[in-house]
């Protein structure tokens, strides 16, 4: 006597088919080569966003023509269902929080967005903030800082230290506040941490640096190296802004380069970059310094894939199991 089975719903196998992708999507691990969906972003940012860039012209007017068009890009974003945004005014700038299901809310992320210190909003992040809410269990506080070529990176500096008091003022303990940032914010969550020490304010339980700009005057040896390699930024552009925000600065001020700071002291730190950027060694040499220093550090450099590219989690695989590696490396830092 023989036994019939019935073959499986077709859509039972098709969503039996989407977990295992997404199960190999969140196990990718730093070092191997990029998916072919990264390579065909990477072309893409290269094609429209570098060369966007790249046409600009090297002044105020050239600035405001990028943030006009990433404004534009901004309103287009959009949340899923189960993710609730609110604006939240801090005085002489703003932030939005970002909540994905229920978070715990009795800890919180502090997120400064990239952009090179003159485009970028919270609203541009929405894609990021949430799945960073999502893998953390957290609600994020997203700072809407101030941008040039009206204010400066000082400025956007004060918009950070406001809106670690304010967090601290709302009953977050510092243990409970983990800040992160991108490119540009990875350099502002540095000089954030090193001005927090400066003043004697206790210490948020850790901090996350992707692809961080940690040094505006551009002397790390991939900003030539990497400078046809990297998809995203315009290695002569990235300096000639350096070159403008630390005119008429001391060399060794450690709030306009983190690199050159004590870093003695700060909380647990990761950095992720990648490897064909031009700021990875931005990233490896400052992580390197902190273990020197005495600080828990962990450095991850990903093979071919663009700058920032956990910001771009929605067509790029690997920027999805960044966030894994962030949650695993907040959980193992005790945050």
């Amino acid at each position: 006597m023989t036994t019939s089975t019935s073959p499986r719903p077709l859509r039972l196998v098709a969503a039996t088919a989407a977990q295992r992708r997404v199960a190999r999507t969140l196990a990718m691990e730093p070092g191997g080569p990029p998916t072919l969906r990264a390579r065909i972003a990477n072309q893409v940012i290269r094609a429209v966003m570098k060369t966007a860039w790249q046409c600009a012209p090297d002044s105020e007017a050239g600035m405001t023509r990028i943030q006009r068009a990433t404004d534009v890009l901004g309103r287009l974003q959009a949340v899923p269902p189960g993710v609730s945004t609110a604006p939240q005014d801090l005085g002489a700038c703003t932030a939005e929080w970002v909540r994905a299901g229920t978070p715990d809310e009795r800890r919180v992320v502090l997120y400064l967005h990239g952009g090179a210190y003159f485009f970028g909003s919270p609203r541009l992040y929405r894609p990021f903030n949430w799945r960073l809410s999502a893998a953390t269990g957290r609600p994020v506080l997203a700072l809407d800082y101030r941008l040039a070529p009206r204010h400066t990176p000082a400025d956007a500096l004060e918009d950070a230290l406001t809106a670690y008091d304010f967090l601290l003022c709302r009953g977050y303990r510092p243990q409970d506040v983990v800040v992160a940032g991108d490119s540009a914010g990875g350099h502002l969550t540095l000089a954030l941490l090193l001005t927090l020490k400066k003043r004697g304010t206790a210490l948020p339980a850790a901090a996350v640096c992707l692809s961080p700009w940690v040094d505006l005057y551009c002397e790390a040896d991939s900003h030539r190296l990497n400078r046809r390699t990297d998809h995203l930024l315009p290695a002569d552009k990235l300096a000639w802004l350096g070159r403008l925000y630390c005119r008429d600065k001391d060399d060794d001020d450690p709030v306009f380069s983190p690199r050159r700071g004590d870093l003695s002291g700060l909380p647990p730190l990761m950095f992720m970059a990648s490897g064909s950027e031009i700021l990875r060694d931005d990233a490896r040499d400052v992580a390197e310094r902190a273990r020197a220093a005495g600080v828990h550090a962990v450095y991850q450099e990903w093979d071919g894939l663009t700058h920032v590219f956990p910001v771009f989690a929605e067509f790029v695989p690997e920027g999805r199991a960044a966030f894994r590696h962030i949650a695993e490396f907040l959980r193992a830092a005790g945050a």
